[in-house]
């Protein structure tokens, strides 16, 4: 397979927990609420290299992560890979120019490989961010609204994505649909030559220098509770152009066998969850940010102030600072369910 990515004139809402008008309506289905994508950060922390926040808002005996105002959850590329990628602002192989090429390849696979002829497979009530988009057409995907047992009087509710429903021997099987993409042939296996006889190898790869990336995958899979994730395996035409892609195969795997096969393990993620609910729990009203430390495995809490990250907002000092080690030992939370 060589077929070329198409650019897609969709519009992709990243719309926040706090901002989700479905949550709102749920306020009374749980004390915890977040999005999968939030959710998956979390989970997936100890094998985080760069940093990230996170802003947690305490209100009443409720408690809301979001994503930063402003802030895009932009893809990693070689995260944990044993060459670390540079931090160069002039090259298309930076940090950030990786991250932006990723997520946009993404974004296009995604709705490229979704088959439109066969109609829509409805979920019962219309997308909550379809007025939004300011016009344009959203970008198809489906959303699950999920609720947690964390401990006695705390429930979690998470809204969980949905990529597409593939229809197997009659069965409805949900999938959610990724990339992976490569930008020097060099640097990885060498799609080209080795996909097609050495796909396995080519995955162990993927999974060793992008383990950070597949696990928040498999995570927002897990929380889904989607059967299959297509991944797609995408490559640069040409190593020095960024911009134009090509579909060099795929591969659906189930969500349990990725995490078998990475060694991530679901009872130790939500034990990461717990812990940093219940230190959020014990903060009075207000507002906090949630920092995964760049240097360290450890997350740190500062209070900020209401107006912070608004566009005219002055720089204050920072006040409570507390540090979440992350735990090692399974914390299991039972009682999950749709609302």
């Amino acid at each position: 397979m060589n077929k070329p990515i198409v650019k897609t004139k969709r519009k992709f809402l990243d719309v926040t927990t706090s901002e989700d008008p479905v949550m709102r309506r749920l306020a009374d289905s749980g004390q915890v609420f977040a999005t999968d994508s939030i959710l998956a950060m979390l989970m997936t922390a100890p094998r985080s290299v760069y940093s990230w926040d996170i802003v947690v808002t305490r209100s009443g005996d409720k408690l809301y992560f979001d994503r930063r105002e402003g802030a895009n959850v932009l893809l990693t590329v070689n995260e944990t890979a044993p060459d670390s990628i540079h931090e160069d602002k002039e090259s298309i192989n930076g940090v950030r120019q990786l991250s932006n090429e990723a997520t946009n390849i993404n974004q296009n696979f995604s709705q490229q490989v979704i088959d439109g002829s066969k109609g829509k497979y409805e979920f019962g009530e219309a997308n909550p961010f379809a007025s939004m988009s300011e016009g344009g057409e959203v970008a198809s995907a489906g959303y699950k609204y999920r609720k947690w047992k964390l401990s006695d009087g705390c429930d979690i509710v998470v809204r969980c994505q949905l990529d597409a429903v593939l229809d197997l021997k009659g069965e409805k099987q949900y999938c959610l649909v990724k990339a992976l993409n490569e930008f020097d042939p060099k640097v990885s296996m060498d799609w080209r030559k080795k996909l097609e006889t050495q796909r396995g190898a080519v995955l162990a790869t993927e999974l060793k220098n992008n383990s950070n990336k597949m696990a928040r995958w498999t995570s927002q899979a897990l929380l889904a509770g989607a059967d299959l994730i297509k991944l797609g395996y995408v490559s640069r035409n040409m190593p020095k152009d960024n911009k134009n892609h090509s579909i060099l195969g795929t591969q659906i795997c189930k969500p349990k066998d990725l995490a078998q096969q990475m060694n991530f393990n679901i009872d130790n993620s939500w034990g990461i969850v717990r812990a940093v609910v219940d230190v959020c729990m014990k903060l009075g009203d207000g507002k906090y940010l949630l920092v995964k430390d760049p240097n360290k495995q450890l997350l740190r809490l500062y209070g900020i102030p209401e107006d912070a990250f608004k566009t005219d907002y002055t720089e204050e000092p920072m006040v409570e600072d507390e540090e979440v080690p992350l735990p090692q030992a399974p914390t299991r939370v039972k009682q999950e369910e749709d609302v």
